[in-house]
């Protein structure tokens, strides 16, 4: 295993020294200050440290790891004096040496935290914009900022991914969807207009069919003839269809059915029915409410993925 220790932590490049290391397989088992010492030393002994003596208890070893920004250059991490080599740095890695005492583990872990805690306690006294494609946040009560925002929700049908505002740009890529221009400006707000308590926070397939064909499709004769040996149940057919959908993509009938009676037993309790009531009304309820849970889990990992709230 070889790391290339470099040191460049000051703006004289004459003091600046790259350190070759082929670790002994004992040091790889071994803390990372090690690395450090090794590298102070050599460099002490050397012509650098005729205007520049390091002093060990003032420095730190760090990595650069890739992150979640555009930066092309990624931002070093600290690595803590007590951290095992081999976990924490890779073979032919450049570790670079940098002014400021080194921490250990608990101590970094410890700011991190810290940050963390810090970073939660802001975010109670801020504010989200409302405005579909808006991620400005703000102090609760104002100022608000300007604001650059679609006056539509966004559609994931299929692959494609758009803002229904603006149906002609379309994308594939979820970066791609994210860096789209949006279409209106204004101000932000934290206030949602009595109209909007319906609103969809994301359109799928079907919204757009219901639009396109100007409301809800109409059932084959295969879906009346199972609707009718329901009892009438218009959902009876759609369970159907969900069960076989279902296991298609890996969740068995057996759990299709458990989570099924579940719901219907929660109809049944929030409707007052007795408990061996199964008729088309219990049935249809229960698709509404299993179609509400499947919904919330998707909108759930959707907002999580693309950043809509």
């Amino acid at each position: 295993m070889k790391v290339f220790l470099r040191y460049e932590d000051n703006d004289d490049e004459s003091t600046h020294k790259t350190l070759k290391i082929t670790l002994p397989k004992s040091w790889k088992s071994g803390p990372t200050s090690r690395l450090l010492e090794q590298f102070v030393e050599s460099y002490n002994a050397g012509k650098e440290a005729e205007s520049n003596m390091l002093d060990v208890s003032s420095l730190h070893l760090s990595v650069r790891r890739p992150d979640n920004t555009d930066d092309e250059i990624s931002p070093l991490q600290d690595l803590p004096s007590d951290g095992i080599i081999i976990e924490t740095i890779s073979d032919r890695d450049d570790v670079y040496v940098c002014h400021g005492p080194s921490r250990t583990t608990s101590e970094i872990s410890a700011e991190r935290q810290a940050q963390l805690d810090k970073q939660k306690e802001e975010m109670k006294n801020l504010s989200k914009c409302i405005h579909f494609g808006c991620n400005n946040r703000f102090p609760k009560g104002g100022p608000y900022p300007e604001c650059k925002y679609h006056s539509g929700p966004p559609v994931f049908h299929e692959t494609a991914k758009y803002w229904s505002c603006c149906p002609d740009k379309k994308c594939f890529d979820f970066e791609d969807f994210l860096q789209l221009p949006t279409c209106q400006t204004g101000t932000c707000t934290d206030v949602r207009d009595e109209s909007d308590g319906g609103r969809k926070e994301f359109m799928g397939g079907c919204d757009i069919r219901e639009q396109l064909s100007g409301g809800p499709k109409l059932r084959s004769i295969d879906d009346f003839n199972k609707s009718v040996a329901a009892g009438g149940s218009e959902g009876a057919p759609v369970l159907e269809r969900l069960r076989s959908v279902m296991e298609e993509i890996g969740v068995e009938n057996e759990l299709f059915d458990q989570v099924l009676e579940g719901v219907k037993k929660e109809v049944r309790e929030k409707n007052g029915f007795s408990a061996e009531r199964d008729d088309a009304q219990v049935v249809d309820e229960a698709v509404k409410a299993l179609g509400e849970k499947l919904k919330n889990s998707m909108k759930a990992i959707a907002v999580e993925q693309l950043r809509i709230n």
